[in-house]
């Protein structure tokens, strides 16, 4: 029977204490290695290298001059912020977000642009990225230079594998090599993704679910978006369009999510009206929905019991499948309120098996943008921490 590669698994068990430091630190090496079940041996020769790789840093607790203070300083570990910069960009259609934060995911600088960018021709969205991208950079007293990578959250169906944007509503075509576009003008890789699976990491590293190794996010905005992470990994391929799952069957054929619960089947004729249409148009068609509906719109409030209907027999299927321990819902419609969280709750409730019943933490979040773009960050991130055949520089 063939052993594991060698080389392999000194960048797992690599990749393994770098992210126990990141998310424990500052920790001590008896601490890292309680937590990854690695000799301490093993914990001492990896620590060592990423010292010399200049990727953590030590810290002393105690103070060798204080005589009232027996034994040695203890030595704990801590990411080194410097180790390396990224930037990411949430991608809307009538707004883009950058940050630039460093290796350990503190923000550097931020920056919002309410521009309208949807179906504009590829030249004129690449120009727009690129000036928020330099601007940002700059804006954290740094260039293009100092930056190690930059990764462009998207809506849409995003191919892992390859980078292209299979379809986006961003865009007029499909399969677009958005990524080789940016990478040469910037002169810096770049990483395009899914907006679904950055604002997954986003969570996984800075939000509600920095404790767990498991759980799955869903997306409700503009398209609809599922994350899913296991064993502190993203399930990767091409993004999940959530909005093409298949609901049931119905008079005119194949019933889908996004026709009970996409943001145009939620908005449906009110679309017509023209301050709503403004609303629409400036992106705050959700947050218009909810005044009307708090004002007993009655099209509005039934739109928006369908929309959370649908979206609680989803997350019952999704929790049937994988069972994790919290679902964590974002995006646009949440704005809808009562309406649509009742509806969801109850659908859940009736759908969910009996056996998996408590097994799954639903968890609402009304994140601002700033944090999807610092999801989009953490990709980048990630892609440094994770590339397994590397084990020199920021890039693992």
């Amino acid at each position: 029977m063939k052993t594991a590669d060698p080389e392999l698994m000194r960048a797992i068990n690599r990749l393994n204490v770098l992210d126990t430091i990141r998310r424990h630190g500052p920790i001590s090496r008896i601490e890292i290695s309680e937590r990854t079940e690695l000799s301490t041996t093993t914990v001492s020769a990896i620590t060592a290298s990423l010292l010399d790789d200049g990727l953590i840093l030590p810290r002393h607790e105690g103070d060798i001059r204080n005589e009232a203070v027996r034994g040695r300083p203890r030595v704990m570990l801590e990411l080194n912020p410097d180790a390396a910069r990224v930037v990411g960009a949430k991608i809307a259609a009538n707004r883009m977000v950058f940050v630039v934060t460093n290796f350990r995911g503190d923000v550097l600088s931020k920056l919002a642009l309410p521009i309208r960018i949807d179906r504009q021709p590829i030249g004129v969205i690449a120009d727009l990225v690129e000036d928020g991208v330099r601007r940002c950079v700059v804006d954290a007293g740094l260039s293009l230079e100092d930056v190690d990578s930059v990764c462009l959250g998207f809506p849409g169906v995003i191919e892992h594998r390859t980078g292209y944007i299979r379809s986006s509503p961003i865009f007029r075509d499909t399969n677009v090599d958005f990524a080789a576009e940016m990478s040469t003008r910037l002169a810096t890789p770049t990483i395009v993704e899914s907006d679904a699976h950055a604002i997954t990491l986003g969570h996984h590293w800075f939000g509600k679910a920095r404790d767990l190794e498991d759980m799955v996010l869903i997306s409700l905005e503009q398209t609809l978006g599922l994350g899913v992470l296991h064993g502190n990994s993203l399930f990767r391929g091409a993004s999940h369009n959530l909005g093409d799952l298949v609901l049931g069957m119905g008079p005119n054929g194949v019933v889908r999510l996004f026709s009970q619960a996409g943001e145009s089947a939620i908005l449906g004729e009110q679309q017509a009206d023209g301050r709503f249409a403004e609303a629409i148009r400036l992106g705050r068609g959700m947050n218009h929905a909810q005044a009307l509906i708090k004002a007993d719109d009655d099209r509005l409030i039934s739109a928006a019991i369908r929309a959370g209907e649908a979206v609680g027999l989803t997350i019952a299927n999704i929790v049937t499948l994988f069972a994790p321990p919290r679902v964590i819902l974002v995006g646009s419609s949440l704005a809808l309120g009562e309406p649509f969280l009742n509806s969801l709750r109850d659908a859940y409730a009736l759908a969910i098996p009996p056996s998996l019943r408590g097994v799954s933490e639903l968890v609402f979040d009304d994140s601002t943008d700033d944090f999807w773009a610092q999801g989009a960050a953490a990709v980048a991130l990630y892609e440094l921490y994770e590339s397994p055949w590397s084990t020199t520089g920021p890039a693992l």
